[in-house]
């Protein structure tokens, strides 16, 4: 006679046996089959400092991914895999990467490369090959001429609503002057173009306003006449590196306006450890997210982040790159691979991000409101618009 335990050994092998017997054997090879992602990332060239803190989300989430058994494909779970290139600071070098990575590698997904230049010139490749895309570190009003439905800009960032709510910022904190320092990159230069009219409009004067190249070295005569113009206010309009540049000599220089915004740069780790914690303590910098309650996920990819960093996650494009990866993961869950499918998900849902909820409208974030963020003690708080604010404005007393 035999064992109760050795029946049912049989019968769960004989079952084991049968499900594998009628599961088809493409789907069971495509469970074991690595989900390839593949994107550029801007590794040398001008812009390489500014890509490592959207990298390294990338790393995290496929680190995390991977933890919990795969990403659900249609409720599959797959392995995640980067299929991943340097495209040296060139837009047009990321057009034939993202164009090879679609037709040579045939990589499943796609992520977004750095920058507003790269995510604009591949756009024509995701239409052409009907390809699907969450951008993520993206902003400028020429987003809305891109084709909507293969490409989603989930930032709300945007040079028009920079000019009008830092002028609204400015207003509500008695700024009567202001300067105003440009890098002629496409972005800042933008942000320039629509944020100076509304100054006008809305009565602060505009003591200086000049433009300097990308590869500036020495601000010193720039920064020697915003001294001497002596403003309530200086918006420096700056990318990673000059942001730091901007930094370390208006301490040298002593200046000493109490509004001091500087576009892109301090929303990163980085920037507090080049110029020091005291320069840093007060400086404005455009972003649209910090840890908070309400804004499901947040503390936990904060905290994940600086575990596996040692350093703060970018207030900015690091959310940012979390954002995209929450949305893709969401469409793809519910839509596996099919490309149309994911386009019609992405399209017409909203979905809860560590910033929120975001629905879009053609190509744009529609939901999360434009925002600066503030250093204080060390942390960097929304200070603008109230309706998010974790703090409250403060003037920067010295660097």
């Amino acid at each position: 006679m035999q064992s109760p335990t050795l029946n049912r050994r049989s019968l769960v092998a004989g079952i084991a046996a049968l499900t594998m017997a009628m599961s088809p054997p493409a789907a069971l090879a495509q469970a074991d089959k690595p989900l390839r992602i593949g994107f550029s990332m801007a590794r040398t060239g001008m812009l390489a400092n500014a890509t490592p803190s959207q990298s390294n989300t990338y790393e995290l989430w496929k680190e995390q991914v991977n933890a919990r058994g795969g990403m659900d494909v249609g409720g599959q779970k797959r392995k995640v895999e980067f299929v991943t290139y340097d495209d040296q600071s060139k837009p047009e070098q990321a057009v034939r990467i993202y164009e090879k990575l679609i037709t040579d590698d045939k990589v499943d997904l796609l992520l977004a490369p750095w920058g507003t230049p790269f995510q604009i010139a591949i756009a024509p490749v995701l239409e052409k090959f009907k390809f699907p895309m969450i951008g993520n570190t993206a902003a400028s009003v020429a987003l809305r001429q891109v084709k909507p439905g293969y490409i989603w800009f989930p930032t709300s960032a945007i040079p028009d609503r920079i000019g009008i709510e830092l002028t609204a910022m400015l207003k509500a904190n008695n700024v009567k002057s202001a300067v105003v320092l440009s890098n002629v990159l496409p972005f800042t230069k933008e942000i320039k173009n629509f944020l100076e009219p509304e100054l006008k409009k809305a009565g602060i004067e505009i003591k200086l306003s000049t433009e300097y190249p990308p590869d500036i070295k020495d601000m010193t005569s720039i920064l020697t006449q915003v001294k001497q113009a002596n403003p309530d206010a200086v918006l420096a309009l700056a990318y990673p590196g000059d942001s730091v540049l901007y930094a370390k000599q208006a301490k040298e220089l002593g200046i000493a306006s109490p509004l001091q915004f500087v576009a892109i740069g301090p929303s990163d780790a980085f920037f507090a450890k080049a110029v020091g914690a005291s320069a840093a303590e007060g400086v404005v910098t455009i972003a649209h997210w910090t840890p908070r309650p309400e804004w499901k996920g947040s503390q936990a990819f904060y905290d994940a982040y600086v575990k596996k960093f040692g350093e703060d996650p970018d207030y900015l494009n690091s959310a940012l790159a979390w954002m995209s990866l929450e949305i893709l993961e969401t469409a793809v869950a519910r839509s596996g691979l099919d490309k149309n499918k994911i386009r019609e998900v992405v399209s017409k849902e909203t979905f809860e991000t560590i910033n929120g909820k975001v629905r879009f409208e053609g190509v744009q974030n529609a939901i999360t409101p434009t925002a600066f963020v503030q250093t204080q003690k060390g942390k960097l708080q929304i200070v603008w618009p109230k309706s998010i604010a974790t703090g409250q404005y403060e003037p920067k007393k010295s660097w």
